[in-house]
This record gives structure tokens, sequence and C-alpha cells, in this order.
């Protein structure tokens, strides 16, 4: 299944064309890096995947349509998933993309 082009204009515009952000197709999805670390993505499945600071990976994962990010059976600690909710508009989707974007900020540049 394809990622959702509409889930991934409304990461676009939360990126708001910042110029050390690149798009990059993976995992068959599309995903969103900073400084070459990746921040965020469009899932092939459908909803999102966002990069979380390992620290309050546990605290997120108790937040309503938060889920952890499984791949080939193992969680990706570090990362979650959000669902289709929230997902669905610029404003409920905008504070989970920007806390990834934050998280890449603040690693090393690749």
């Amino acid at each position: 299944m394809a990622y959702d082009e509409a889930l991934a204009d409304r990461v676009r515009e939360i990126m708001d064309n910042r110029p050390y952000v690149t798009e990059k197709k993976m995992f068959g999805g599309l995903g969103w890096l900073a400084h070459g670390n990746m921040a965020a993505a469009a899932l092939g499945g459908g909803g999102a995947m966002v990069r979380v600071d390992r620290d309050e990976y546990d605290d997120l994962l108790q937040e309503p349509g938060v889920e952890a990010m499984v791949m080939k059976d193992r969680p990706m600690r570090g990362w979650i998933r959000l669902d289709a909710g929230l997902c669905a508009s610029v404003d409920s989707l905008r504070p989970w993309v920007e806390r990834g974007l934050a998280y890449a900020e603040s690693l090393p540049r690749k």
C-alpha cells in the first residue's frame, strides 16, 4: 500500500520548506530527514512514524493515538506510530512532527 499523499502534504506544510529538511522514499513510505537524521515518515501501511527521545518513549506510548513502531515483529524504541486520527489534520499532526523534527535536529549532522 502506498503512503497517503494528503498526509505527506500535511507533513510538508509542517516542515515549512526548511532548507535542511529533505524527503526520501523509504520503507514503502516517504521520510523526512533533518540534517540527514530521520525525523518522521508517512508510512506505506497508513499512519505516520515519528522519531522521539528514548527517555520519553514509554510516557509517549500512553498518549491517545500513539503506539510503538514495530518492524519485523520488533518494537523500535525511539520511534512511535501515530494512528489515522492524529494524522487527519495539520493541527493534530503538528506537535508530533515538530517533536520528531526537534529530536532529529538535536543529533549530530550526517
